[in-house]
């Protein structure tokens, strides 16, 4: 059943917010009626805050998580272990590790998974510069902290044959072959990362075992 508006901004209002992952027509709705009751610039510094978040954040050079600065805080924390890389298929899931307070390595975000049935290949995703990460930066360890479903499988078996063969070049950095691992199996087949509870989530990544095929 169609929804009859009093007024066109409002309905182009609901219609934005019912646009954002979630947010059903009530639900957008509400929302904008509650923006309706705020102040001028109540309203105005939440307007201004998202324009910011849109102008203001970039993405890190090295690991591609959101950052306010050209490398974040991650990569350039003296405290962390620069020599561990932890793969992950977004943002959310570095968040979500971060919180388990168990891993102090390094990050890189893939910004999604090899999924042929919606078009997306090796070549959409940030695979390329983490190979290239991995000699000049002197990685030891790469953990494969993917979904457990069929995409994430697949992308980690693409991965893991990309890393594998640094392994044979002969390259004097290379001297130590490259340890490659993944999270254990604490998360459920078919489940994300991003929706596995923080000790269930710590706990793989501590456990975590080699990468096998």
């Amino acid at each position: 059943m169609s929804q009859n508006y009093p007024s066109a901004l409002l309905e182009r209002a609901v219609l934005q917010l019912n646009s954002l992952p979630g947010v059903g027509k009530k639900t957008a709705l509400r929302y904008a009626l509650h923006l309706l009751k705020q102040d001028e610039e109540e309203a105005q510094t939440f307007i201004d805050t998202l324009v910011q978040l849109r102008q203001g954040v970039r993405y890190c050079r090295m690991c591609h998580n959101i950052s306010d600065t050209e490398v974040c805080s991650i990569c350039s924390g003296i405290n962390r272990d620069h020599h561990t890389l932890c793969v992950v298929e977004n943002v959310q899931d570095v968040m979500q590790i971060e919180n388990t307070g168990q891993y102090f390595g390094l990050y890189h975000v893939l910004g999604g998974i090899i999924s042929p049935m919606d078009g997306v290949g090796p070549k959409d995703i940030e695979i390329d510069s983490l190979v290239a990460r991995i000699l000049p930066e002197q990685i030891s360890e790469v953990i494969l902290a993917l979904p457990t479903t069929m995409e994430g499988d697949t992308t980690n078996f693409y991965i893991f044959r990309r890393l594998q063969a640094l392994n044979s070049t002969g390259d004097e950095h290379s001297a130590t072959p490259l340890k490659i691992s993944q999270i254990s199996r604490g998360i459920a087949v078919g489940g994300e990362i991003e929706c596995t509870d923080e000790l269930t989530l710590g706990r793989s990544i501590v456990n975590r075992i080699e990468f096998k095929i």
